[in-house]
């Protein structure tokens, strides 16, 4: 599919992360509006609440952008979903007979905030890339023994803190934790040490289930994307994880991009999953192009000095898609409901500069990385900025999800202090 032509002019350059091709959801407010729902397009942001107030957007009988989160038309389920896109891609074409009445409605994305684009329901991350388990695997126990007996068989996951997860922009305070060394006799109650990222991509739940769904029905199911970054505490997490796996070291915040890119936007860049060792049970099954040719990179930013990559990698590296990781969810008959986030686990690619976490780039802090200005990294430094960036190339035009972008502070002097 080519670049769609949009009467907004910002729109149509092929490095543009918001052309007609993409119409990204979120929220935004401004110094004169309260949070509304909007749709990114080129530089500006079409106001969707104040289109539904004057009727250009009118959809089902009761209002869906009357609150600042996109849940309500999740919940409407794909019929309506494609209705919008196609409503949207109508108003906001090049020669639309509509262009007078939706530009007072364009706010300039330089103009406003980006807040939460929707309200997690649950967040469930999961453990689903293969170099990436195997890297951490062989840290802790050996390439003999890297990837554990279950990992090709199932996608392994964890249900983490929905409360914990933030739009990007927000800063992420080091956490205190309970840490102990291999050499030490006893525990202890510090800031953590060995902070780090994960890059990952968050898939979004629009349709409701309750029991068991196909991985096709899965696919069906989920709304959309965004880049995520799942903060870790690799010294609270290693003492912690026996025998029941990530807890608090997960729980200090999951940073995401501000923009919801739909599932309609990426169809054209629909790719396999590798190829597998060992066969799926049936329920886990391939049917079809699953996950997504999205180029994913990662910069760090010491406080006043310059953003240097430090990963570039693609989502397509993943070994379980996100409609594999859903059907797999459901097997137990756990509900999902709509606005249920599922990180896809860290994306990793076969090589060092396209490892997605600082635990695998400077292998535990053996191997530190080099920065500009002769400074070193093995894991995340106080005030150090850390920001996702990902993107799907097209037929001239480019798919955006907006950066994601988190600073890291200082830990509180004494989290139990009390005035």
């Amino acid at each position: 599919m080519p670049l769609m032509k949009s009467w907004v002019d910002s729109a149509n350059s092929a490095d543009c992360p918001f052309p007609l091709n993409n119409l990204p959801y979120g929220v935004f407010a401004t110094a004169e509006t309260e949070p509304h729902c909007g749709v990114a397009i080129g530089d500006q942001i079409l106001d969707v609440t104040a289109a539904e107030d004057t009727g250009l957007i009118d959809l089902t009988d009761t209002p869906l952008f009357d609150v600042p989160f996109w849940n309500a038309l999740m919940e409407e389920g794909p019929a309506v979903w494609a209705a919008l896109r196609d409503r949207l891609t109508s108003l906001l074409a090049e020669g639309s007979d509509e262009r007078a009445a939706v530009e007072p409605l364009l706010v300039p994305m330089a103009d406003a905030e980006l807040l939460m684009p929707f309200a997690v329901s649950e967040y469930t991350d999961f453990y689903a890339g293969k170099n990436h388990a195997f890297n951490v695997g062989s840290i802790f126990r050996g390439p003999e023994n890297a990837l554990p007996p279950n990992w090709l068989h199932i996608p392994i996951g964890y249900n983490g803190r929905a409360s914990s997860v933030v739009v990007s922009g927000t800063e992420v305070r080091r956490p205190w934790g309970q840490l102990k060394g291999p050499n030490d006799p006893t525990p202890r109650f510090a800031p953590c040490a060995r902070f780090d990222i994960e890059l990952e991509m968050g898939a979004i739940v629009g349709t409701p289930s309750d029991g068991p769904i196909t991985v096709q029905e899965a696919d069906d199911h989920i709304f959309g994307y965004v880049l995520l970054n799942d903060w870790s505490a690799r010294d609270i997490q290693a003492w912690e994880y026996q025998p029941l796996g990530p807890f608090q070291a997960k729980a200090t915040a999951t940073t995401i991009s501000p923009w919801i890119v739909t599932k309609a936007a990426l169809e054209p860049f629909r790719t396999d999953t590798p190829a597998r060792e060992v066969e799926l049970l049936p329920h886990l099954k391939d049917c079809g192009p699953m996950l997504y040719d999205i180029d994913l990179e990662v910069t760090l930013q010491p406080e006043g000095g310059t953003a240097t990559t430090i990963s570039r990698t693609n989502y397509r590296e993943m070994y379980y898609s996100a409609a594999q990781q859903l059907a797999h969810h459901t097997t137990a008959g756990s509900p999902m409901n709509a606005g249920d986030l599922l990180g896809s686990g860290t994306i990793s690619g076969p090589t060092k500069d396209s490892r997605g976490s600082l635990l695998e780039i400077s292998w535990s802090g053996k191997e530190p990385i080099d920065l500009p200005g002769g400074t070193t990294r093995s894991f995340i430094e106080d005030n150090d900025t850390l920001t996702l960036k990902g993107v799907a190339k097209g037929d001239g035009y480019t798919i955006g999800f907006g950066d994601c972008i988190g600073k890291v502070i200082p830990a509180l002097a004494d989290p139990y202090a009390r005035d």
